[in-house]
């Protein structure tokens, strides 16, 4: 694993959290709070908050306070997009990188994922879930495009895909066929099971979406006049 400032390690939590649904959009965070809960000083709390602002996690600053930011669905198409060219380009270089003590590590992060799921602890799986991929990322030594991805990522609405019902035991069924695809060193295996990943997350969620859209409607229609 590679060394991580203080102010890195907070910024890490943070962003887990804002993913897992911890920290819901538009919760303020209160710099004293977690600094006791990390066990650390207010200063590498308030760096990891400007770090976060940059990358578009929270709005705000860290003197007046921050806020968890709201997501732009009209603009998940487009980093859909971009999700699946940066985030391939990264797990290729996993692929070609990854050690067998990386591999025993991925396992090891998606056992995390798969026990939570079991448990029905749902929280804690969509925080395993951000682990599982930003630790299989990290393999791929291209910290720019890890970067660029992670602020893609504060954007993203997660947090809806993730309360589909079922979502997390098919993301489960998705990490095992990448997995499988890392044993193997087969890139292109790789390379389609991450785009079928992302695409079919959000596919869900698109589907959701127009259902509830319909179900609103035909209430609307129902309502008395």
């Amino acid at each position: 694993m590679q060394f991580r400032t203080k102010e890195e390690q907070v910024a890490d939590y943070l962003r887990e959290g804002i993913i897992a649904g911890r920290f819901p959009r538009g919760t303020r965070l209160k710099q004293q709070e977690i600094a006791t809960l990390l066990q650390t000083s207010i200063t590498p709390v308030r760096e990891a908050l400007k770090l976060l602002a940059a990358e578009g996690y929270v709005n705000g600053d860290s003197y007046r306070g921050a806020t968890v930011a709201p997501f732009d669905i009209t603009a998940t198409n487009e980093m859909l997009s971009l999700r699946i060219l940066l985030e391939t380009q990264l797990v290729r270089g996993a692929v070609e990188n990854a050690s067998a003590a990386d591999l025993d590590e991925l396992h090891k992060l998606d056992a995390e994922f798969s026990r939570a799921i079991q448990a029905g602890e749902n929280e804690a799986a969509r925080a395993a879930n951000y682990r599982f991929h930003h630790r299989m990322f990290e393999i791929a030594n291209m910290p720019q495009t890890l970067h660029f991805v992670q602020i893609l990522w504060a954007r993203y609405p997660f947090d809806l895909i993730n309360r589909i019902g079922g979502r997390v035991g098919r993301a489960a069924n998705e990490h095992e066929e990448l997995l499988q695809a890392f044993i193997a060193s087969d890139v292109g295996a790789a390379l389609l099971a991450t785009r079928r990943h992302i695409e079919s997350g959000w596919l869900e969620l698109e589907r959701a979406m127009q259902a509830q859209s319909a179900a609103d409607a035909s209430a609307g229609l129902a309502a008395p006049s």
